[in-house]
């Protein structure tokens, strides 16, 4: 008696089983884009009685448990109503720092996908995150123009943005590192403060709901690239990005999470409580580097994270433990440490 045995399939190339789960991940987000997207003028009731900058102004205060500020002695010492002016322009820079970082990803992405292939599944989707990316300037930039006249990032940083078209163009996993250079810190910042549960401002409110929502899918881009493009590089290029990767993060970084030095004079903050609350304190480098907790898991498992790397991540001051998966609640046993 003979026995059937069971057909074979034939072996997958893994370049081609690859790049079609990558093309299906894309295919997932564009649709999430186009199933799940916000407008600015209709999702938002700007004109609410409830919206104006000046209904509750207490509810401008700097949240404790999300802004260095915030729970500052020097902050907390203050009357209340220089702690509400304190909190309108910080949390009216932010935005506008935000804005501006957005504008500095649409100029290099818009130079990465000027040549992709026909068919390319990136160009999809960058297309639609771009979109909502034009989408939070415009929101970010209404928030601005009712609450607070501010600058936004230093004249130095602004300077980067000429950075961004040939970085996009031609340094594409460069590119998309400092993409989450600035991403990443805005998100944790803004789920930290909706996750505070104290009673913010609706326009902080509506603003960051919305922007938190539509950046979990950009930051999964970033992510989802760097993960597909980094491990085929060579050697070399390998090791000049695991030393960069840090680089990256902490200065684009410190632009997003420093206010600018107008703020400081506006405010008559001291030296050493600038220094406490950005620079010297543990706590304070503690919070900065819990910002990119998810982005070292990443450098760990696309190869980024050599003995030269670790020293550089630690040298900066912001190395530490990396998420066990994205967007992982902060563990209070890592803040006890």
């Amino acid at each position: 008696m003979t026995t059937m045995s069971a057909p074979t399939t034939p072996d997958v190339d893994p370049v081609v089983a690859e790049a079609q789960a990558y093309a299906e991940k894309l295919l997932m987000l564009s649709e999430a884009s186009v199933d799940r997207h916000f407008d600015p003028f209709e999702d938002i009731d700007w004109d609410a009685p409830d919206f104006d900058p000046n209904c509750k102004p207490e509810r401008w205060v700097l949240v404790t448990s999300a802004d260095p500020i915030g729970r500052h002695p020097w902050y907390q010492a203050l009357p209340l109503d220089k702690k509400i002016e304190i909190g309108k322009v910080r949390q009216a820079n932010v935005a506008k720092v935000g804005l501006q970082f957005e504008a500095i990803l649409i100029i290099g992405m818009m130079q990465h996908i000027f040549n992709l292939k026909n068919n390319d599944p990136e160009f999809r989707y960058c297309s639609h995150e771009m979109i909502e990316e034009h989408n939070h300037t415009l929101m970010f930039q209404e928030m601005v123009n009712r609450v607070a006249d501010v600058p936004g990032m230093n004249p130095l940083v602004r300077s980067l943005r000429h950075l961004a078209a040939p970085a996009g163009a031609f340094l594409p996993n460069f590119f998309f590192m400092a993409v989450l250079a600035g991403e990443e810190p805005i998100d944790h910042i803004q789920k930290d403060i909706l996750r505070s549960g104290d009673d913010i401002h609706p326009i902080m409110r509506g603003v960051m709901a919305i922007h938190v929502a539509e950046e979990a899918r950009h930051i999964s881009f970033a992510h989802e690239f760097l993960k597909k493009n980094v491990p085929a590089q060579p050697a070399l290029n390998k090791a000049v990005l695991s030393i960069a990767m840090p680089i990256v993060m902490f200065v684009l970084g410190r632009a997003i999470a420093t206010p600018p030095k107008t703020f400081f004079k506006q405010f008559d903050m001291p030296a050493e409580v600038r220094k406490d609350l950005f620079y010297g304190s543990k706590e304070s480098k503690r919070t900065f580097a819990d910002y990119y907790v998810d982005v070292r898991a990443l450098a760990e498992e696309i190869g980024l994270m050599n003995p030269v790397a670790r020293r550089v991540w630690k040298l900066l001051g912001i190395d530490g433990p990396s998420s066990r998966y994205r967007s992982e609640p902060k563990r209070s046993a890592k803040h006890a440490a």
